[in-house]
This record gives structure tokens, sequence and C-alpha cells, in this order.
């Protein structure tokens, strides 16, 4: 229940100020109920924060100050409220920092308002200049979404004056709109597409669960083509029936637009988006419709799980297994182990679907702890590809090419025949090595311990760690050599200009997440290829995440061994799911699939399961593994990474933290490390890593945050904590 507090009452408030508590001030004339958003002075500042509950005074009551405001928001649930705590305490991360979570919405607390909007207008202008140019293809690009003036000039990179000229011309509309105003209702009454019968059946399951109103979560495995997402939108139909909302997590931003297609199909009218791809005032409206029931699916990114639900009834992780789920900056958590925690709070069903399921989600089904539903064929006609290895140490191919002979004459009869053919490499750029062959040097970033990649179509070398570029230089930086710097190894660029010459007639379309300016150019560029517009289509894992590409009948793989290497204890499950994701995308309609793995390796365990298609069997074997070696899911891990600018300063705590280990032992845990990181320097910055591995039941939170609670961070000193840390860079 949420309590009022009358006028000059002592409330406490969670600010999202980095801060070890909440501070006490006096309730503002009318009073507050727990859980008001609230504007409060903080020193010389006014800053945002959440009325948690009653102060807890002790000290002179004069020196209180006074809420400013309370925001014209609806109150925060109590049990979002939970759900931030538990979080916090799971994550090990400080409650203000996982509230700014919960807060991210633009002009939070503006009082409603009508204001002008700017959308595509219905003439072209007497004449074309590049800003005038740069505007209409801004509001192309983002599909007719409404944009502030400012937003507008941002985005397009022109002053206001520009626009105006535009609305002028009647190129641009100008319209009066209400600050925010509810999104068009969905109608689940409207018949969905007619379901096979392994479909249906999963889709019966799905809505009885629903209509119990407690929660559950149900792992829906399918193969890719089988139709998952249409039963899980007849579980959003059940949801929204009955009156509450539903959330569906999309791994990859470039998946949106072929969904929310399918959803305006399925219900009669778009839903909310929450993701980087919209416009700030689409995000301020979703926030404030989502809290109010004016929103009643969202479609979004992992961020999407902490919008202020009503009455959040389902929540749906699409490609469950998918990395991208996982938060690996600032607040770090993993979006399915919180939808989990979410939807156990607020009595809602959880679907993770997927065709290539996570461990830990398998172990979870064994565990008897989530249901499981399976769709064994794929949607209408269409079958699974055929999957075949090209052993290429057999395969005559020169020393700087990759695509082998018998994976150039497929990739021909595919073109011969009008089907598209996709060639896989999950390594963006043009060479991931720059080597000087006078001296050997290799080109890394000067601000950390990573090599350069070159990106051959910006003309510049750049670091994947921290974003650093330079131009390609002619010139070696360590012997000054003159025009001996080659570059070594694939990247999709290279890639693409040896089959640019191998194909010269072909249309070759390259798809990185790099190449693209915005997530709505890298949505038109994946639409045309849908639609037949490229005969070869070169892409990274981009390319496995559920796209379909109805004329695509040949995938090849052209380094299936490359997730092998590492020491990373999830590589061999990584793989796994990344070639039978890409494999995936062959066939999807009525012409059958062929997949083909390029490996040196074809007798690995992992290649041969991949290739016999026994899911079951590569599961056991790896679970029986990790058994055996303790780890996740069936151990518990945590990493702790220390940085500073000073490696000495960095070394020395590390030390001291792997000796003053007493809290850890007592609860049976080990510490490994302390060693420099795999990167051991990001943006200036030295990076050690100590990792700690405990029994499956051990109560690891409580353990860590007393171990590192006996060391003061000073100076140059960082310190994170990433509980089932799902990379080890």
């Amino acid at each position: 229940m949420q309590q009022h507090f009358d006028e000059g009452a002592l409330v406490a408030v969670m600010t999202t100020q980095p801060l070890d508590r909440a501070l006490d001030y006096r309730a503002p004339e009318g009073g507050c109920l727990t859980g008001a958003f609230v504007e409060v002075p903080l020193g010389p500042r006014k800053v945002v924060g959440v009325v948690w509950g009653a102060g807890e005074g002790g000290y002179d009551p004069s020196k209180v100050r006074s809420v400013i405001r309370v925001l014209d928001a609806v109150p925060m649930r109590d049990e979002m409220r939970e759900f931030l705590v538990r979080a916090a305490d799971y994550t090990l991360t400080p409650l203000p920092a996982m509230l700014r979570l919960a807060t991210r919405a633009p002009g939070l607390g503006d009082p409603p308002s009508m204001r002008k909007v700017y959308r595509p207008g219905d003439r072209h202008p007497d004449r074309m200049t590049e800003p005038r140019q740069r505007v209409l293809d801004t509001l192309a690009e983002y599909g007719g979404l409404s944009f502030t003036l400012k937003e507008l000039a941002e985005q397009a990179g022109v002053s206001t004056g520009v626009i105006k000229g535009l609305v002028t011309q009647g190129a641009v509309a100008e319209e009066d709109s209400p600050r925010d105003t509810p999104y068009p209702r969905l109608d689940p009454e409207r018949p969905g597409m007619t379901l096979a019968d392994d479909q249906a059946t999963a889709a019966a399951s799905l809505r009885e669960r629903l209509a119990t109103g407690r929660y559950g979560t149900t792992l829906l495995r399918g193969v890719t083509g089988s139709g998952k997402t249409e039963v899980y939108l007849e579980a959003v139909a059940k949801c929204l029936a009955q009156g509450r909302q539903a959330l569906v997590l999309l791994p990859e931003i470039a998946l949106t637009s072929e969904f929310l297609t399918r959803v305006q199909a399925r219900f009669g009218a778009m839903p909310a988006e929450w993701h980087s791809g919209v416009t700030a005032t689409e995000r301020r409206r979703c926030w404030k419709m989502v809290g109010e029931g004016g929103a009643q699916l969202v479609v979004g990114a992992r961020s999407a799980l902490f919008l202020p639900y009503r009455d959040l009834g389902l929540v749906i992780v699409d490609e469950e297994h998918d990395t991208s789920y996982k938060q690996e900056d600032g607040v770090l958590y993993n979006a399915r182990d919180m939808a989990v925690l979410r939807a156990s709070i607020c009595g809602a069903q959880v679907i993770l679907a997927s065709a290539t399921p996570s461990l830990e989600s398998w172990a979870n089904v064994e565990a008897g702890k989530y249901q499981k539903l399976e769709l064994t064929s794929r949607f209408g006609d269409a079958v699974m590809p055929e999957m075949r290895a090209i052993d290429m140490r057999s395969e005559d191919l020169p020393g700087a090419q990759w695509v082998s002979p018998t994976l150039r004459e497929a990739v021909q009869q595919r073109i011969d025949r009008g089907e598209q053919a996709l060639l896989f490499l999950n390594r963006r750029g043009y060479a991931p090595i720059t080597l000087c062959r006078a001296c050997g040097h290799q080109i890394g970033c000067d601000q950390c311990d990573a090599r350069m990649v070159e990106h051959r179509f910006q003309k510049r070398l750049v670091c994947h760690q921290c974003g650093e570029t330079k131009p390609i230089p002619t010139v070696c930086p360590n012997c000054e050599a003159e025009d001996r710097l080659a570059p070594v190894g694939p990247g999709v660029e290279r890639l693409a200009e040896e089959t640019t010459a191998l194909f010269p007639d072909a249309r070759v379309a390259v798809l990185s997440s790099d190449l693209f300016g915005s997530a709505r150019a890298m949505k038109a560029q994946i639409e045309e290829i849908a639609q037949g517009g490229a005969d070869i289509i070169i892409g990274t894992q981009l390319v496995a995440k559920g796209h379909n590409f109805p004329l695509l009948t040949l995938v090849g793989v052209i380094d299936a061994d490359l997730g092998l290497q590492g020491s990373d204890l999830r590589a061999a499950e990584r793989t796994f799911q990344l070639m039978r994701q890409v494999a995936g995308r062959a066939g999807r309609s009525e012409k059958p699939g062929l997949a083909l793995l390029q490996t040196f390796q074809p007798e690995h365990p992992v290649i041969r399961a991949i290739l016999a298609g026994d899911e079951d069997g590569f599961w056991q074997a790896e679970a029986a593994e990790r058994k055996a070696a303790g780890v996740p899911p069936y151990g518990r891990m945590a990493g702790i990474v220390l940085s500073s600018t000073d490696v000495q300063e960095v070394f020395d705590l590390g030390t001291a933290m792997a000796r003053q280990d007493d809290p850890l032992r007592r609860i049976g845990a080990q510490v490994f490390g302390p060693a420099p990181a795999p990167i051991a320097r990001i943006r200036g910055r030295h990076r050690v890593r100590l990792l700690v591995k405990a029994d499956k039941a051990a109560p690891l939170q409580s353990a860590l945050a007393a171990w590192v609670g006996q060391f003061k961070l000073a100076g140059q000193l960082r310190l994170s904590v990433d509980i089932d840390p799902q990379s080890f860079f």
C-alpha cells in the first residue's frame, strides 16, 4: 500500500545521484505518496528522486529542506521499488544507479501542454539544397515519427530556419500535438495466422498459463523458422484480452521493423517502442503511457524492463540466448534473468524463446524450475537446411583468399537459379591486424592493449574496445619503413572485396553494424535484401538474429573454427548457437536450404554436433563438463575488474584483495588472480581481473559485499563486480 505523507512530514527520498542512502526532506504543500517522483534540492542543484518511505530523523529538524514539487508522473508502484531493490542486491549495484535505469524519461515531470511537432509534408520544395535534403532524409529514415523542432534540427544537423523554410513550402508539416497521448488500442480479438498442429498446441498451453494470473516461466524452443513468433503473439493476445500489459524484448534494434509489421498485422495497430532508435519525444511518451496504462504492448531493448508498468502480465524474451541481453557497462545485469525476477514479483508469465537456448535455461528446465514447449517442424512448406562441412585441409586455396572452391561453386549455382547466398564471417572491418612486413610490428591502439582493425570503407583504423580511430598509415610507426604495412586475416569488408572479384556480375550487400549511420538505415537495407535486392549477402552475427530472407537458400560459414579459440567457458556453447542460428537463415520458404561450414577441425565435437543437429546430445555433454568443473550454471562465478591509470596501484589492490579473502573462504569460495585482464588496458586505464568461484547454493552476494567492503578506493582506482559474467575480457 502506498502511504500518504502530510505536508511537513519527514520523507526519505532516493535520488539518482551517487549517494549511499536516501535523504530526508519535508513533504511539500499538499503532501505526497510513497513512490512519488519529486524534485528536491541537493546542494545548489535540483535533482529528481523518488519518495522511498518515512524519513529517519534523529537530527536538527530545522536543517531539513523541503521537497520542491511533486512531478506530473504516476507514482512508482511498490512492486517496482521491490524489483529495483532486489535487482540491486543481486547485482551488487548501488540503488541510486539502479534507480537511474527506471527514470530514463526525457522531460520527466514537465507539465502537460501542446507542442509543435514536425512530420513529412505532401509537397516538394521549389529547390533542393543539401541541408533541406538532410531534413527530408531524416524524416523518411524515421518512418514518419514526429519530431520537435530542436530534435529534427539536431538529428539532421541543420538550423531551425531550414526546417521552417520547408514548412512554408509544404515539404514538412507542422502540427499542434498534445505532449503525450495514449497509443492506438490493439485488438486481441483479430484473427491470427492459421497455426500448424504443434503451434496450436503450444499456443493453447501458453494461454492456459496466462489464465492462472500467476508467475511462471516457459522455455519456447523451436527450430529456426518454426513460427515461435506467431505462437507467442497468441500469448500476447490472451494477455491483452485480460487487460494486462505485455513486453517483448528483442536483442537487436534492426529486428524491430519486421516485428512491428507483424504486430500491426495481428492486432491492427502499432505498439509502443523503447530503444535507442526512437526519438526522445517518443521515449518520453512511452514512459508516461506505460505508467498510465495508455500502452498495452511495448517492444524494446533490455532497458524496457525498467519501464513503470501499471499491470505487467507477460514478458517475452526473444532469442533468449543472445549475449546482447547482458549489459556490459554501467549497471551489469542480464535482462533475461531480470525479466524472470520482475515477473515473479508482479505475477506475470515469462516466455523465453529460442532455437538454441542458453545452457542456463536448459538447466532450469531440467531442474523443473521452467516449463518447456517444443516446436519441431518449420512453418508451412519449409524444411531445415542440410548441413555439411568443407574440410579446408583438402581445399586448394591461395593464402590471401577465404572462399573455398567448393563454396564458390555452390554460390554460383544459387546465383544462376536467381536465389540468394549468405557468406558469414563474425569479424567486422577489413582486417583484424595491420602488420609491418619489415619489422613484424602490429599496429595497436594508443589507449588500449588491443590491435586496431582496418576499416577500409572508412579509410581508418578503429579500436573495437574504446572506439579510437586514426588514418591508415603508410609508414610503420615502429621502424618507419614505407609501404610495408599489410592487412592480415579477413573481416567482412575484405571478404566483400574477394566476393566481388569472384562474382563480378553479382549484387553484393554487406550487413555489419558499423556500416550504418542509424538503426533505420540498417532496417531499410535488411528490407531491401529480403525483397531480393542482393544476390550475395555478407554479414557478421547481425544476420543470425531472426531475419527472414525468403530467397536465401545457401549459407556459407567462412571460419567455423573462429569461436572455438580462447579460454571462455561458453566458447563451445556460443559457437554451437551461432552456427545453428546462421544456418537457420537458409531455406525458410518452400525452397530447400544448404549450410556449408568451412573448418580446419571437422572432427571437433562442437562441429560434429552442429552437423548432426544433435542438440540434446550437445547440451548433455556440455552440461556434464560444466558440472564437473563446478562452473555456471552448476556453480556460481563473479568477475571483479580493478582499473586505474597507475598499473602498480591496481596490482597492489588486487594482491591485497586476494590475500584478505576471509569472507569468501567462509562460504567455501575460491579467488583466482589477480591477473591482467585479457585486454589489459582500455582508454588508458590498466585493468586487473580476479575471478571468484563458489558452489551453487553459496550466499555469494553477501560474502562479496563483505570482502569488497574491506577496501577503500582512493584516487583513480575503480572496482566493478560482475555477477554471472558472460564474457571474460
